[in-house]
């Protein structure tokens, strides 16, 4: 089920800055890890980042840490992540997702078969 939408995505400039948003269509929201994946063009689903129900725990990939951070608003039912000094290389579909459990035990999180709840996608280029 397509129960996340994501925005704040579009084309930028290498060296700026984007705020991707996740909003949530779930109950107790505060239940639900997140994560942000994306996607290029003929690549594999690349993890960035994921934070758990509550905030307290944060992960992300290698090829964004510095740059990207994930954070929640659990009253407004939204996750984001803030990207900043954004690359060329960032370029791609990026998607949220929502699943069930709690933990990050063997970087599970950064398997996408954990999630269950997907949003449609947003864009994101970023220019030389």
């Amino acid at each position: 089920q397509v129960m996340l939408d994501e925005s704040g995505g579009g084309s930028v400039q290498a060296g700026d800055s984007l705020r991707l948003s996740c909003v949530a269509s779930l109950h107790t929201f505060s239940s639900y890890f997140v994560g942000w994946f994306r996607q290029a063009p003929g690549e594999e689903l690349e993890f960035i980042a994921a934070i758990n129900g509550i905030g307290s725990s944060t992960y992300s990939s290698d090829s964004v840490k510095g740059r990207f951070t994930i954070s929640r608003d659990n009253a407004k039912n939204t996750v984001y992540l803030q990207m900043n000094g954004l690359k060329p290389e960032d370029t791609a579909m990026y998607h949220c997702g929502a699943g069930t459990f709690n933990t990050c035990s063997d970087y599970r999180c950064a398997n996408f078969r954990m999630y269950y709840y997907w949003g449609q996608g947003i864009q994101v280029t970023v220019s030389s």
